[in-house]
C-alpha cells in the first residue's frame, strides 16, 4: 500500500479579498479589486503540497454552494478530496483593505451535527498505518474539542503519522497520543505552559522538550518573522527569517508546515526547516499561497543554527 496523505479542514472557507478607495457607511462603496480564494488551513496545506509535487486528499466539512466552489477549485487544481457534505453553508470570511484601515470580518460557519462528526471519525478508522494525516485550524459550530482527542486515539491505535496545528489548549492532551508532529506559534506554546514565561530562546526550548517527553516526536515552533525552532529527541535547531516587506501573514504557517514536512521525508533536518522557513516567508510577502519561485533565493541568506541550550 502506497501511503496517502490527508489533510483534514474541519471548518472550512472562502476568503474573499477586497480592495477599495474608501469604506464609509451608509453609502454604495465600490471595489476596485476582488478576489475568492478557498481556504482553511487543512486546504492551504494540501495547496502546497499540490505545488512541491506531493498529491494529497482534502477532508473535513463542506456545506452548500460556497462548499462546493472549495471543492470545485481544488479539483482544478487536480487536488482530490472527500469532503463530508453538511447541511448550512460554508463560511465566507471578507477582508476589506481601504483608505480607513482593513477590516477582518470571520464568520463561524454551518453547524455539524454528531451524526455528521461520527462519519468523519469513521472515514479516519478506515486509515492505514502508512498514511499521513494533516489537522489543521479552528473547529466549527456543534463541535467539541473531544474530536481531536478522538483523531489522535485513532492515530494511535492504527499508527499513522499525525501532524496536528490547532490553537486549542487541548493539544496538551494529545502529545501522550504520540503525533508525529505539531506546529504550535509562540503564542499557542506559550498558551500550553500559561505559568511558564516564554520570553526567551531558552524557555520556548524547555517549554518544547516537555512536550517531547510527553511523547511529541517533532515540534515546530514558527515565530512569524523570527523564523522558527525544530526540536526532537536527535536535536534542537533554529532558522531565522529571511527580510521582506510582509503582505500577509494568514497562509504563511500552512506553507511553513507543509514545506517541512514533505521536504523532511528527503533531506537533513537542517534543511527542511531552511525550506520551510524561507517557503513560509515567501507566502507572508505577497497576498495569496508561494508559488516557490523566490524560495530558492530566499534560502541563500539563511544559515540554520544548532542550538546546545
Amino acid at each position: 500500500m502506497n501511503a496517502m496523505i490527508y489533510t483534514c479542514t474541519l471548518n472550512t472557507a472562502i476568503d474573499m479579498f477586497i480592495e477599495m478607495e474608501d469604506f464609509l457607511p451608509d453609502k454604495v462603496n465600490r471595489s476596485i479589486y476582488d478576489e475568492f480564494q478557498p481556504n482553511g488551513k487543512g486546504v492551504n496545506i494540501s495547496i502546497i503540497l499540490n505545488k512541491l509535487g506531493t498529491p494529497s486528499t482534502a477532508i473535513g466539512y463542506i456545506a452548500g454552494f460556497s462548499g462546493h466552489y472549495i471543492q470545485d477549485e481544488l479539483k482544478k487544481m487536480g487536488i482530490d478530496t472527500d469532503f463530508t457534505e453538511v447541511d448550512g453553508v460554508t463560511r465566507i470570511n471578507a477582508f476589506v483593505k481601504s483608505n480607513q484601515g482593513e477590516y477582518k470580518i470571520v464568520n463561524s460557519g454551518p453547524k455539524i451535527t454528531d451524526i455528521k462528526i461520527d462519519e468523519l471519525l469513521n472515514k479516519i478508522a478506515g486509515f492505514t498505518k502508512e498514511d499521513v494525516l494533516f489537522v489543521s485550524g479552528s473547529l466549527p459550530k456543534g463541535v467539541e474539542p473531544s474530536i481531536l482527542v478522538a483523531i489522535a486515539k485513532h492515530a494511535a491505535d492504527i499508527g499513522f503519522r499525525l501532524i496536528l496545528d490547532i490553537s486549542h489548549p487541548i493539544l496538551s492532551e494529545l502529545v501522550h497520543y504520540q503525533p508525529y508532529l505539531i506546529k504550535p506559534n509562540d503564542e499557542e506554546l506559550q498558551n500550553l505552559f500559561p505559568e511558564d514565561n516564554l520570553d526567551s530562546e531558552q524557555a520556548i526550548v524547555y517549554a518544547a522538550r516537555k512536550l517531547i517527553d510527553k511523547g511529541c516526536q517533532n515540534i515546530l515552533v514558527s515565530m512569524g518573522g523570527q523564523g522558527a525552532y525544530l526540536v526532537n529527541k536527535e536535536s534542537t535547531l533554529y532558522c531565522p527569517a529571511p527580510k521582506g516587506e510582509v503582505v500577509n501573514t494568514a497562509c504563511a504557517g500552512d506553507t511553513t508546515l507543509a514545506t517541512f514536512y514533505i521536504t523532511l521525508q528527503t533531506n537533513t533536518p537542517e534543511a527542511a526547516l531552511k525550506k520551510a522557513v524561507a517557503a513560509g516567508s515567501s507566502t507572508a510577502f505577497r497576498s495569496g499561497l508561494t508559488d516557490f519561485e523566490d524560495v530558492e533565493n530566499l534560502m541563500k541568506d539563511l544559515n540554520v543554527k544548532t542550538l546546545t541550550i
